[in-house]
């Protein structure tokens, strides 16, 4: 089996010093320009990745993710965590997995991106206000948990300011202490109820507590967690996405992870405009050498930065026919993609290019059949229940 991401597919390079099989994610098959199946192709799971998984609604880019975590929950060593914002990955509970409706610190929000998640101007008074008390707060929570530490160990402490990173693991306020604590500051009241109201709004989306377990957890036994964050609004889910990608992240930094985190994100045009560009960012640039690998699918590959494109070493391709969507996926730069790349691009459902940086090549391919249900794809007026197949023709027969 041909592995994309890997140097090497020979038989010597597929197992490890124990003759153990290397990790890899079965994707599909070789496609022949008769349209007939060849070679079985997989995905290198023994090492981190970045990919992008593109293709126009549709044509099978959400299924493939699903494979791909199919492929990772039956890997070793490697776990999956898939943000699901459209509520179409629950079928992989049949392949061991979760499905969360996942709550986040609010510490695991950086002080200075919380006016924008709520959607204050960080330089005006409401966002001033909000940035310098959400700091506050999290450094009162961090003094007291380490007087608690040093009291029962008679040790003392100094943890750094607050930010993304040494919040994860860190205690965190709740969203009604910092509100409290907004509305016990010297600021104007306007000011002060500004802050309060747009707290508020931040607790209705329901994706906050301060006693929630570390975002580590999600990938901490190798089953499948899938994120559903379907009706969620968009800025919650965009707090949600920032987290995970930076919890997942400062713990392989800091060795409190023993497998390598796959993170799946599934319409991942929608999370790059936004707080959670700066996590999703770190990943694509800096998530390979702690072991963190990240997938993004989108069908707007023209709304993602071109940073996920140029950093990415796993790339697959479904059917493309925007201008600026195929403009963007040359973005790969690669020299085996040079000529007319749209004319190269297949146009079956579930049929892809993919190009593989690791051995500089790019390959047409149809991915397998998922062994979980699928949740995708649009609802169809002919399989509603109550209507009888030929009921609509016949009535329009007798007008």
């Amino acid at each position: 089996m041909h592995v994309l991401g890997r140097q090497t597919s020979a038989e010597a390079g597929e197992t490890d010093a124990a003759g153990d099989r290397l990790p890899t994610v079965r994707l599909g098959s070789f496609l022949a320009r008769d349209g007939s199946e060849g070679a079985a192709l997989g995905i290198d799971a023994d090492g981190p990745h970045a990919g992008v998984v593109f293709g126009k609604r549709g044509t099978g880019k959400s299924y493939t993710l699903g494979v791909l975590a199919e492929g990772l929950a039956d890997a070793r060593g490697v776990s999956p965590v898939v943000v699901d914002p459209m509520g179409v990955f629950g079928g992989l509970r049949s392949a061991g997995g979760g499905v969360v409706e996942p709550q986040v610190r609010p510490a695991a929000i950086s002080p200075a991106a919380w006016p924008e998640l709520v959607g204050l101007n960080p330089s005006g008074g409401p966002g001033s206000l909000l940035w310098r008390t959400v700091a506050d707060a999290t450094e009162a929570a961090d003094a007291t948990d380490a007087t608690d530490a040093n009291d029962a160990t008679g040790a003392s402490s100094v943890r750094p300011p607050a930010d993304d990173s040494s919040a994860q693991s860190s205690p965190s306020p709740s969203l009604a202490e910092i509100r409290d604590r907004a509305s016990e500051s010297d600021a104007p009241p306007t000011t002060r109820r500004a802050v309060a109201n747009h707290l508020r709004l931040a607790e209705s989306w329901g994706v906050f507590d301060a006693s929630a377990p570390p975002v580590a957890s999600f990938a901490a036994d190798g089953a499948p967690t899938v994120l559903d964050l379907a009706g969620v609004p968009e800025a919650a889910a965009a707090a949600v996405v920032r987290a995970v990608a930076r919890g997942l992240y400062d713990a392989c930094v800091d060795g409190r992870l023993d497998r390598l985190p796959w993170l799946l994100v599934d319409e991942a045009h929608a999370f790059f405009d936004g707080v959670a560009d700066p996590a999703l960012r770190t990943l694509l640039t800096r998530g390979r050498a702690p072991g963190v690998s990240l997938v993004c699918a989108t069908q707007r590959p023209s709304a993602v930065p071109s940073v996920a494109v140029s950093q990415s070493d796993l790339l697959i391709a479904h059917r493309l026919t925007a201008e600026r969507d195929v403009d963007r996926l040359a973005e790969a730069e690669a020299t085996y993609l040079a000529g007319d790349l749209a004319s190269r691009l297949p146009t079956g459902t579930g049929e892809a290019l993919v190009v593989d940086d690791a051995t500089e090549e790019a390959h047409t391919v149809r991915v397998r059949e998922r062994r979980t249900p699928h949740g995708g794809g649009s609802p169809r007026a002919s399989r509603m229940v109550g209507t009888a197949p030929d009921e609509s023709v016949d009535s329009q027969h007798k007008r």
